[in-house]
């Protein structure tokens, strides 16, 4: 039986949680402050990626800010969706839950998408949507934070770059769902993650050791061990490769861009030695200003677990500066 020890943790922070009922919703989430949600101030979504939690920004972001924080569909408590595990079905499917934890409104309900890696790609994919979301989906996006992370598009594109292929492996391998479940299976879905979090985490010592913290590989490691839980994260993979970079191509050609504020929070030891990451997404811009934040010390890949004071306070002041 899977430890609700991460549970109990992340409700010890304030948020309430919906595990008695997660089957039936089909999404697992925790909450903060909807229940009597006014629509004075924006709710903070929070996506995670592969694996991540939110467990030490929490503590450290402004206890006035509503929180969301979804399982992604098919990952840790959350089940798969019925169809493909692309950007814009997995983000709606987020935002309808969220939907159905609020009050009708009759205006536009202000939010801010802050995402890690994948669930930085299923912000991305709603911001560029946010004019044209569907009907039932009553959301004004204030603004987009983005941690660690280039365009879906743009990361294809460089995998034409011998090293830069080699060091991102697992994008080709995992795209291919049937052969990356089975193998993934075959070795082992904890090993698989102990082996992925160990590239990507960096070199600082004070970083790793709070990226550990709270038995977090533990908990990401068992999480993995279902297969479901592999299948879905490979076709998210998949997804990426095939209907998101295509309609990211087609946005591009179009001219559909940001039109929100954007706030890219990257680490300057993995992300900023492979990209110049305001460049980048300069170019996914539309009307929304840029901002880039650049973390140094040895952080890796996951900083707003590496470091998550400096990440903290990056996403507060975005957030303060968009209510």
């Amino acid at each position: 039986m899977q430890s609700t020890n991460d549970v109990s943790l992340m409700t010890s922070l304030g948020l309430k949680s919906n595990i008695t009922t997660a089957s039936a919703d089909k999404t697992f989430y925790y909450h903060r402050g909807l229940e009597t949600y006014n629509s004075s101030t924006p709710i903070l979504v929070l996506v995670h990626g592969y694996p991540q939690t939110w467990r030490l920004l929490i503590p450290l972001l402004p206890p006035t800010i509503p929180l969301f924080i979804p399982d992604v569909p098919g990952y840790g408590r959350s089940s798969p969706l019925p169809g493909p595990h692309d950007k814009r079905s997995t983000g709606n499917s987020l935002l309808t839950t969220l939907s159905s934890l609020l009050p009708p409104s009759s205006s536009p309900i202000p939010i801010i998408l802050t995402g890690h890696d994948r669930g930085a790609r299923i912000c991305h994919r709603l911001a560029v949507d946010a004019s044209s979301l569907p009907s039932n989906l009553n959301f004004a996006i204030r603004g987009t934070v983005l941690l660690d992370t280039v365009p879906t598009l743009i990361q294809w594109q460089s995998c034409i770059n011998p090293l830069v292929n080699a060091g991102s492996f697992h994008w080709s391998f995992l795209a291919n769902v049937e052969i990356a479940t089975a193998m993934i299976k075959a070795q082992g879905g904890d090993v698989w993650v102990r082996m992925c979090l160990d590239r990507w985490i960096g070199r600082s010592p004070s970083g790793i050791a709070r990226f550990k913290e709270n038995d977090a590989v533990e908990v990401y490691a068992e999480s993995f061990k279902r297969e479901s839980v592999i299948r879905a994260s490979c076709d998210d993979y998949r997804a990426g490769a095939m209907e998101d970079s295509s309609l990211q191509e087609d946005d591009q050609k179009a001219g559909r861009k940001v039109d929100s504020d954007v706030l890219c929070v990257f680490s300057k030891g993995y992300l900023g030695a492979r990209y110049d990451v305001k460049q980048v997404w300069s170019e996914w811009m539309g009307k929304g200003m840029l901002e880039v934040h650049g973390i140094e010390g040895g952080v890796g890949h996951f900083v707003a677990e590496e470091d998550p004071e400096e990440t903290a306070k990056a996403v507060s002041e975005f957030c303060q500066r968009h209510v």
